[in-house]
């Protein structure tokens, strides 16, 4: 399956221009999920990650009652990876802002491509 950069020459645009000034949080949140920076294509991981997050967040703020199951399943499992380690709840929310923040900003940049 190919890449959503590869295809959408905008959304690379926007992760690239993203990275300029949140480079260190992507490193951030790859280093609290586990998942490696020496793997190709990382950061598009790590944005799927936030983008995942934010739909996760939408789901819980709207409160439906009638949540599809596999998509509550990747919420916790996404939460889950979020808390792995973490000894306060306060480095979980700084870890859920972060992840948050760079999928609003995201959807930013490529509205104004």
């Amino acid at each position: 399956m190919a890449s959503i950069l590869q295809v959408e020459p905008k959304a690379k645009r926007a992760l690239d221009m993203l990275l300029i000034d949140r480079s260190n949080e992507f490193r951030e949140l790859a280093s609290a999920i586990g998942y490696s920076t020496k793997f190709d294509n990382w950061e598009e991981f790590i944005l799927r990650f936030c983008l995942e997050f934010e739909d996760c967040f939408s789901m819980w703020s709207e409160k439906q009652e009638d949540g599809d199951h596999n998509k509550i399943h990747k919420c916790m499992t996404i939460m889950s990876q979020i808390g792995h380690g973490k000894s306060s709840i306060e480095q979980m929310t700084k870890l859920q802002n972060m992840a948050y923040r760079i999928a609003k900003d995201y959807g930013v940049i490529c509205q104004r491509l």
